[in-house]
């Protein structure tokens, strides 16, 4: 044994004494001292526990509860080639254990809130279960505001999510968001939906609640039309439901992300979202931390019909204005993007499979970015679409475009069950009021 490990030894000595592995800022694999490096101090480390005959799991590479003559081999595979690809395939997954056992009520002193942030996470043999009341517990924008004229105010979340999610739609399945329901729930209880339910019409006539026409009105990545939302581009709908169209800036300071990879909440389906950052390998958690790229690019030129100038704001804040003749650029609407697969690094859903903090041996996962499409607008896995939020519960529903309950709105604004048609509802959201 110490003949062989001597000839070993000398052969690193030879090959790796000028060749350092620089690790990045993720697990360092074969960083035996724990300098951020993989370099001949790491082999004679591990030299030195295979003579003294102890145990130390750092030096245990191969996670067969010894250290030996392999590990040193591995270490110096390691400085001469860099670690190792990993490799994760779909599969049966598990949710089970993570992030189930949440019980949260922190006061929010922010000038547009002034109340507690309540939210808790548990679990069965099952599902996991969400209950909160969808206040943020971070620092949000003014509301209400000139573009947003809602206040923030206590939803009745209350929803579940399968731990043991199953990837049913090779393209995804785009029936969600909205009066479908939640895309997904940060753990915060303030939900994702990143559709809106601004409108326009082939004349450039749009109206930013509920309006009529083909061209579907983007939150985010442009100019023209503005929502009123704040720094964590969320705002507030009329029912007051605080959600988030993107990153949630303020949300991920709270979990001091930094540029860790961290899970911020549970899309619809069960399946984990993260955000901003993953593994440059998906397989590998000893690669480097990078921000993974949708594979939606903006289209080269506007499709047939196209408005292309804002002629009147019809609806919602601001409406009534007419003779606008304001430009509409490209990217202003969902329809100015498609999907290129194999142009990023994520799916049409802005997910992907891989290893995470959580998950080591890998598991199908959503992204929330800072480019288009921001957040999933399709889902990969199983989930209810009954308008009251995700997985059969009884949430907030209604998203961006949601139709509020009348439970759920301030006296005097439109709701659904009024017996009046107008406002945030109409003929496919709300038939009891638009016959």
């Amino acid at each position: 044994m110490k003949k062989t490990l001597t000839i070993i030894l000398s052969v690193a000595f030879i090959y790796c004494n000028n060749i350092i592995f620089e690790t990045s800022n993720t697990r360092t694999y074969g960083d035996i001292n724990g300098d951020g490096t993989v370099n001949i101090q790491d082999v004679i480390l591990i030299v030195n526990n295979v003579l003294s005959g102890q145990y130390d799991a750092s030096s245990d590479l191969n996670s067969d509860d010894y250290v030996n003559v392999l590990d040193v081999v591995q270490v110096v595979n390691i400085i001469l080639y860099g670690p190792p690809e990993g490799e994760c395939v779909e599969g049966n997954y598990s949710t089970a254990g993570i992030l189930v056992d949440i019980d949260e009520q922190i006061y929010n002193n922010d000038e547009s809130i002034n109340n507690y942030s309540i939210y808790s996470w548990t679990s069965n043999n099952i599902n996991r279960f969400l209950v909160g009341n969808g206040i943020p517990n971070h620092e949000v924008g003014t509301f209400p505001n000139s573009n947003c004229p809602n206040t923030i105010s206590e939803q009745n979340v209350n929803e579940e999510f399968s731990l043991f999610p199953v990837v049913l739609y090779d393209e995804g399945n785009y029936n969600v968001g909205g009066p479908m329901g939640a895309s997904a729930y940060a753990l915060n209880s303030v939900k994702f939906d990143p559709a809106t339910a601004g409108r326009c019409n082939d004349n450039g006539v749009c109206s930013l609640a509920q309006g009529q026409g083909d061209w579907n009105i983007e939150a985010l990545g442009h100019n023209t039309f503005d929502f009123g939302d704040d720094m964590n581009h969320a705002h507030v709908q009329p029912s007051g439901a605080y959600h988030y169209h993107g990153i949630p800036d303020l949300f991920l300071d709270f979990l001091a992300q930094n540029e860790d990879m961290i899970l911020v909440g549970w899309a619809a389906d069960g399946f984990p979202v993260y955000a901003r950052y993953a593994y440059s390998d998906a397989c590998s958690d000893f690669s480097e931390i990078i921000s993974p790229q949708p594979s939606w690019r903006l289209k080269d030129n506007p499709d047939p019909g196209r408005p292309a100038v804002l002629t009147e704001l019809s609806g919602g804040p601001n409406g009534g204005q007419s003779n606008l003749n304001i430009p509409i650029p490209m990217g202003a609407f969902t329809q100015d993007f498609e999907f290129v697969e194999g142009s990023g690094d994520l799916d049409e859903c802005n997910g992907r499979v891989g290893v995470t903090p959580e998950f080591p041996d890998g598991i199908y996962y959503y992204m929330v970015t800072d480019e288009f499409p921001f957040f999933s607008r399709c889902l990969k896995g199983e989930f209810s679409s009954n308008g009251n939020g995700t997985g059969g519960g009884t949430g907030g529903g209604g998203g961006g475009n949601g139709a509020p309950d009348c439970g759920q709105v301030p006296p005097g604004m439109p709701c659904c069950g009024d017996g009046f048609c107008g406002g945030p509802e109409n003929s496919t959201n709300c038939p009891q009021d638009c016959p």
